[in-house]
């Protein structure tokens, strides 16, 4: 059933990073109603001003910490929302044996965990709406392993296992749940070297903005599913999980590229 998305309540995390403003806009645009968070109080007031429409609401929280979680609960509880779209996240182009334990640990953090424990506190608020949307903001990585993105990948294929089975465990109820998967996305919290290995690899590179009008309208449509975007990626992740001896041959073609500047 389609969803009339004027004053539709939703809460957006992230929402000072790339993807998450542009989810925002777009979705102010619409007529939606926004409570948006993230970290970083100059950008979220910057994008809080700039949003069109309804009445909209912003709180400055790290929800990777259980009182920034407890703020953001308590402002959603006096919002009313139906929708949450949890699209906070980092990223980084590194080898694992490179990586620190606080940048593991801040990843999985991120990208998982906050995710995991904020959908828990918010699930009875959500569930008392006629029809609510737990919306998980994955990534094509999240279903192909991918030299370079070790703990990304990681993070994200937890995050699509995790929508996966709490779609399963809210079908007999109005929660449904989406895993919205992008490729390649032209943000700004993409490195330097990102960007080189994304030109480096031809990989074709979404604007944020079509990445956030694809998202609008999933939630418009009113389903629960997992949508991957880019019919050549949708196409690797289903080869990925029949064939993945085919997938190992074709990327190690890419390996010395990714080594190469991974380490610059």
């Amino acid at each position: 059933m389609a969803i009339d998305l004027t004053n539709l309540k939703i809460i957006v995390t992230g929402a000072t990073g790339g993807i998450g403003g542009a989810i925002a806009t777009a979705l102010a645009e619409q007529g939606c109603s926004l409570l948006i968070t993230g970290r970083n109080i100059d950008k979220l007031n910057v994008l809080y001003n700039s949003l069109d429409g309804a009445e909209h609401y912003k709180i400055a929280a790290d929800l990777t910490t259980s009182v920034g979680r407890q703020s953001l609960v308590e402002a959603a509880e006096k919002f009313n929302a139906s929708v949450l779209i949890n699209a906070m996240g980092i990223n980084q182009l590194a080898l694992l044996e490179d990586m620190s334990e606080t940048e593991i640990n801040a990843m999985m953090a991120s990208n998982v965990v906050a995710p995991i424990q904020l959908t828990r506190q918010l699930l009875n608020q959500l569930g008392n709406q006629q029809q609510a949307f737990i919306v998980n903001i994955g990534s094509i990585l999240g279903s192909i392993g991918y030299a370079g993105s070790t703990t990304y990948c990681a993070s994200k294929s937890a995050l699509k296992g995790f929508s996966q089975a709490l779609r399963r465990e809210l079908a007999d109820t109005t929660v449904k749940v989406i895993y919205f998967a992008p490729r390649a996305t032209d943000t700004e919290l993409n490195s330097r070297q990102m960007k080189q290995l994304n030109q480096a690899l031809n990989n074709t590179v979404d604007e944020v903005s079509v990445v956030a009008n694809k998202l609008v309208l999933a939630i418009a449509q009113g389903k629960s599913k997992d949508i991957y975007i880019g019919q050549s990626e949708s196409f690797f992740v289903r080869l990925n999980g029949l064939l993945p001896r085919l997938v190992d041959a074709a990327l190690s073609k890419q390996l010395p590229i990714i080594k190469r500047l991974a380490r610059s």
